[in-house]
């Protein structure tokens, strides 16, 4: 008669060996999906936030790791069935350990408040970069390479106006080369975001946020929009491409002989929202287009937001301004008499749409004479 630890082993044998394999693979398999680029960067302003985020982790770790550890410890140790732990009921102090269980966080917390204050100036995506990497200064003389950034629906609009070129979903920059950023949005607030270069940056319609950075790699890295914008978000991804001066420079000549020109009507037509767009060159630009976008006001027949910011500066529609604004045909303060309306009131004076004015929508003319309601 076989015993009972025969049997067992019997059991245990019975169960096949292969299927366990797949149990193991699985989580590997699922592993392997995993993009560690933020943790593998290769901009400088993406390592140093790198390296604030292990920093920081590694400080939270030096306390949580301790009370993991005490509490399965004393779990263990205070159990029921221990009969050999000292149990005292009457234990409600200990000067030294109040100071250990004080002190250790205190000072983790001062230690993150001042990795956080320096970090917070020092990584300021509006200051300007001091460096190309940890071991070399930016060399004198060395001249930023300015790219202007359009979130559209639902794709990326870059101009380099410098070179007098734009693209759409294609970003490319020679490397160690400092890059300034200017970013905006033509309808929804959207997310700029290069994970192998720097943190995401926000893109708002009406608003311009910049971001200062440097590619120290050659290679080909993703973009993406970060902030949920719509029907067409999912697919709302470019290329940025980090290149050796010379491969860059061979690349504007390329976009130059394949490209065709970009004013204010083609973007009216590129601003439509479509999804997957492919990418675009443009071998011209139109050098006023980003402040015109900026302003909102590529349309020739709307009033820029630079323009409206100097009716406010007037008086706007306050009583200080009162006399600038066309009337109401009613108006209570002068007893219900009608009142009338001047020929030519400030709004309507100060924008004509001839294309010629602030931000190239609108000519600026002298303002209408003012009518005393007094």
């Amino acid at each position: 008669m076989p015993t009972k630890r025969s049997r067992a082993a019997d059991r245990i044998g019975a169960f096949p060996r292969k299927p366990l394999k797949p149990l193991v693979v699985t989580p590997l398999l699922l592993l392997s999906g995993c993009n560690m680029v933020v943790l593998a960067p290769s901009g400088d302003i993406a390592m140093q936030q790198r390296n604030l985020i292990v920093i920081s982790t590694v400080l939270m770790l030096l306390i949580i790791i301790p009370v993991i550890f005490l509490t399965l410890f004393f779990a263990w140790k205070y159990r029921q069935s221990n009969t050999e732990a000292a149990y005292d009921p009457e234990w409600h102090h200990s000067t030294r350990l109040e100071i250990v269980i004080w002190s250790a966080p205190l000072a983790i917390i001062v230690a993150l408040g001042a990795v956080t204050w320096i970090s917070t100036h020092r990584l300021d995506p509006y200051r300007p970069l001091d460096r190309i990497d940890a071991s070399r200064p930016i060399p004198r003389g060395t001249k930023p390479l300015t790219i202007e950034v359009v979130a559209l629906d639902w794709k990326w609009l870059f101009l380099y106006p410098d070179l007098g070129i734009a693209t759409v979903n294609e970003l490319v920059a020679p490397v160690d080369i400092p890059i300034n950023f200017k970013i905006t949005a033509a309808s929804v607030m959207n997310s700029f975001f290069v994970p192998a270069l720097a943190g995401q940056i926000y893109a708002m319609p009406g608003m311009e946020t910049k971001l200062h950075a440097v590619i120290n790699r050659v290679g080909n890295y993703e973009g993406i929009s970060a902030n949920y914008s719509g029907a067409g978000f999912s697919n709302m991804r470019f290329k940025f491409h980090g290149l050796e001066k010379t491969d860059f420079e061979a690349w504007v000549g390329k976009v130059r002989s394949w490209g065709t020109p970009l004013g204010r009507l083609e973007y009216l037509r590129l601003e439509q929202p479509s999804e997957k767009e492919p990418v675009r060159y443009f071998s011209s630009l139109d050098p006023a287009l980003y402040d015109a976008i900026l302003n909102m006001c590529v349309d020739q027949a709307k009033m820029c937001v630079s323009e409206m910011m100097e009716i406010d500066a007037k008086g706007g529609g306050g009583m200080e301004g009162i006399n600038n604004i066309m009337r109401l045909t009613y108006d209570d303060r002068l007893g219900g008499q009608q009142t009338k309306r001047p020929a030519a009131p400030f709004v309507a004076a100060l924008c004509i749409p001839t294309g010629e004015g602030s931000g190239g929508s609108v000519a600026i003319t002298e303002p209408a004479q003012k009518i005393n309601i007094e």
